[in-house]
């Protein structure tokens, strides 16, 4: 399936675009800046960029300068007063412009070129899902990983409904990907959904749609995402944090292959490969009543185990070179660890997992002073003294619950934090979203502040990303 990278720091174009890309089969990122669309890009390079010249700090032309290595087609919204802007993108190497107010006609056409193209690459070979230490964007060639891999392109040929259980930060999202990308259905849709990152208020909308008029708001039919997924492959990640009401509605759907939207009765058969995801214990949600039994069993038909960083030995470092070779490229430097820093990266737990190594290479890539990075630019909690057991350990006896030793992970960080939640869940390698939940689960009144629970968790979350 094409992937579309959506730059415009107008929210409205962007959900008009990514509504339209969809509809052509597209799955869609979208950056309202020059620096989230180089993450964004960094994260899955796209089959087709859409930018508009003018871009909040920076011109629309700097992600020519940024992305040209990859000979990724870049189409430039532009206004009818900058044409003199059209033309210079295409003497920078823009494959197309659109004029405001976009033609739906041409923005269909464009589409329609770039994925017939990406069909017949994928036919002819041209992208390699598989080789040596790699499958799909999962990288790594410890003994575990192979077996996740084997375990991937076992399940992935057939249509049976999938669990992926890891911690957060693993890959689960990239696994699944992994399995659509070796599925018969590749060509078709990928659709991802963060369960916990939606308001419970409008889940099931965003889940299964709504009619026109249905409720407050609704002012056109929508299509939710099993529509979406249609004949493709649907990720729900964070499944335990779904309402339960909701997770009935979801088990009739993985057992009818039908849903109604809201404000009908009338039944949409869908044909939708589910995998499912969750970084806690299953079984312990189940039994916590955070996850039904019987969606339960309906999930795990193929439970897969993602393992942790601290478990996957000399992938660490493997990994660690990758993110910053990545951002060598970004920048233009030739930058490189230290053998003090490599140490310590091997030493320490990385409790956020492979989310919170790629975090940590950016910021000691951007804390370096010269060439290469010693242990001097290692944020604090990757410091060699922390890395042998400072006072950075836990110490968690056995016999403690998993709930209980994530509960004082969580409680260490924050505190190490100084209470600042946007940076203890950066560190946690978990969504905004995530922390919050798990606050209130412990009723830490003195973290977690009136103020804060005004706050948008979801607007947040996504400011994370």
């Amino acid at each position: 399936m094409p992937h579309l990278l959506i730059v415009d720091d107008d929210d409205a174009v962007r959900e008009v675009l990514s509504d339209i890309a969809r509809e052509s089969g597209y799955s869609v990122a979208g950056a309202a800046s020059l620096k989230e669309a180089l993450i964004q890009f960094e994260r899955r390079v796209p089959d087709l960029v859409l930018t508009d010249v003018r871009l909040p700090g920076a011109s629309g032309m700097e992600i020519f300068e940024r992305i040209s290595s990859a000979s990724v087609p870049i189409v430039v919204i532009t206004g009818y007063g900058s044409m003199d802007s059209a033309v210079e993108a295409l003497r920078c190497g823009a494959t197309d412009y659109l004029v405001k107010p976009v033609s739906m006609e041409r923005l269909q056409q464009i589409f329609d070129r770039i994925a017939e193209r990406t069909r017949d690459a994928e036919a002819a070979g041209g992208w390699t899902i598989q080789e040596p230490g790699r499958l799909g964007q999962l990288f790594g060639a410890s003994p575990q990983m192979q077996q996740l891999y084997q375990q991937l392109r076992r399940v992935a040929p057939t249509d049976v409904t999938t669990l992926l259980v890891g911690e957060s930060g693993t890959g689960k999202e990239l696994a699944a990907h992994a399995v659509h990308a070796l599925s018969p259905r590749r060509s078709e849709a990928f659709v991802a959904v963060n369960c916990g990152a939606i308001s419970p208020n409008l889940i099931e909308s965003e889940l299964f749609g709504h009619e026109r008029g249905s409720f407050t708001g609704a002012e056109r039919q929508h299509k939710g995402y099993f529509e979406r997924a249609d004949k493709g492959t649907l990720f729900l990640d964070e499944i335990t944090e779904m309402p339960l009401d909701l997770q009935v509605k979801l088990l009739r759907v993985l057992e009818t292959g039908r849903f109604m939207r809201v404000g009908t009765n009338r039944d949409i058969a869908c044909d939708v490969r589910v995998v499912a995801a969750t970084n806690r214990d299953p079984e312990a949600a189940v039994q916590e009543g955070r996850l039904r039994q019987d969606l339960y069993y309906r999930l795990s038909v193929f439970p897969i185990e993602l393992p942790p960083l601290r478990s996957r030995g000399e992938d660490v470092m493997l990994l660690a070179e990758r993110f910053l070779e990545s951002q060598n490229i970004e920048g233009g430097t030739n930058r490189r660890f230290s053998a003090e820093a490599r140490e310590a990266i091997m030493a320490y737990r990385w409790p956020g997992n492979v989310r919170e190594l790629k975090n940590f290479v950016r910021r000691a890539y951007i804390m370096a002073d010269g060439d290469e990075l010693t242990a001097d630019s290692l944020v604090p909690q990757v410091s060699p003294r922390q890395a042998e057991g400072g006072n950075g350990k836990i110490v968690v006896p056995v016999g403690v619950t998993l709930a209980e030793a994530d509960r004082r992970l969580i409680l260490a960080t924050l505190e190490r934090c100084g209470g600042i939640k946007k940076q203890t869940a950066e560190v946690l390698g978990i969504s905004a979203k995530t922390l919050y939940n798990r606050l209130e689960e412990y009723d830490l009144a003195g973290y977690l502040r009136p103020s804060d629970r005004k706050e948008d968790p979801q607007r947040e979350a996504e400011a994370d990303e």
